[in-house]
This record gives C-alpha cells, sequence and structure tokens, in this order.
C-alpha cells in the first residue's frame, strides 16, 4: 500500500462540477493499493499517517501531527501509484490491486484513520473520474510505503 500525504491548507474533490469532498487545513493523503496489500497494510499506514509529525508546533518545529492539530483528512484512491515504468513509455498497472480487492481496503484505511484522529474523515468516490484540487502547505509532500514500512 503506497501513500503520498501532503499537507494543505485546502483540498477538494469534484466530479461532474459538484463537489463531493472538501476539508480545511490537514492532510490530503492519495492512497494506492496492489494486490499483495492486506489489512495488517491499512493498521499500519494509517497509524503511521495519523501520528506524522509534519504540522509546526507553537516554536515553528515540524513537531505535531493531524490529530494534535485537530486537522481533517481527505482520502483518495490512486491506483496509478502503482505504476511501473521499467519498460517503454507507457506505465503498466500490473501490480494495483483489482477493484474487488482494493475498494473494501480503501474504505478499511478510511474508517481505520478516523478511528487513529477522532474524527470523520472525507473521501474521494472509489473509481470515479475525480478532480482533486489542494493548496500544499509548505509544500510538504510524504510518500510511504508499507511493504517498505518506510
Amino acid at each position: 500500500m503506497r501513500a503520498i500525504i501532503q499537507r494543505v491548507l485546502e483540498a477538494s474533490v469534484t466530479i461532474d462540477g459538484e463537489v463531493v469532498s472538501r476539508i480545511g487545513p490537514g492532510l490530503l493523503v492519495l492512497l494506492g493499493v496492489e494486490e499483495s496489500d492486506d489489512i495488517s497494510d491499512v493498521k499500519w499506514l494509517a497509524a503511521k499517517t495519523a501520528k506524522m509529525r509534519i504540522f509546526s508546533d507553537a516554536e515553528g518545529k515540524m513537531n505535531l501531527s493531524v490529530a494534535e492539530t485537530g486537522g481533517e483528512v481527505l482520502v483518495v484512491s490512486q491506483f496509478t501509484l502503482h505504476a511501473s515504468t521499467k519498460k517503454g513509455n507507457r506505465p503498466s498497472f500490473i501490480r494495483a490491486a483489482a477493484p474487488d480487492h482494493s475498494e473494501p481496503l480503501y474504505e478499511a484505511f478510511c474508517t481505520a484513520m478516523e478511528r487513529e484522529i477522532g474524527k470523520t474523515v472525507a473521501c474521494g468516490v472509489f473509481g470515479g473520474d475525480m478532480k482533486v484540487a489542494l493548496v500544499n502547505d509548505g509544500p510538504v509532500t510524504i510518500v510511504m510505503d508499507s511493504k517498505a514500512r518506510e
């Protein structure tokens, strides 16, 4: 399971011209699920994401987590995070999980994040043609992979 975590001032998901999810300051999490992922990947990645100290404290140091700041979280499914570009110029998505495997794990991640931060998490629409807008704060962008545990 891979995640691109972006500290944002705001983020939103729009489908067919309608905003379906929106958050203020917090995290935008782009989440990719691969065939070998299971619930242990969900639990590890949600806990690590929620506890990631990338928000400034009173001294301006990145020392606080999204939960500690009361920030919001928006999670968007993105199978392209598992693209392989090793051969040729057209990415292969063979490692990305099929929807019947990835959708339940995506939903489990959203639920796990809610437990970790103690509030409702905004979500994209799984499989939807989404337009994702964000104002990256910093910019701060972190890439994590549950298989590498980093």
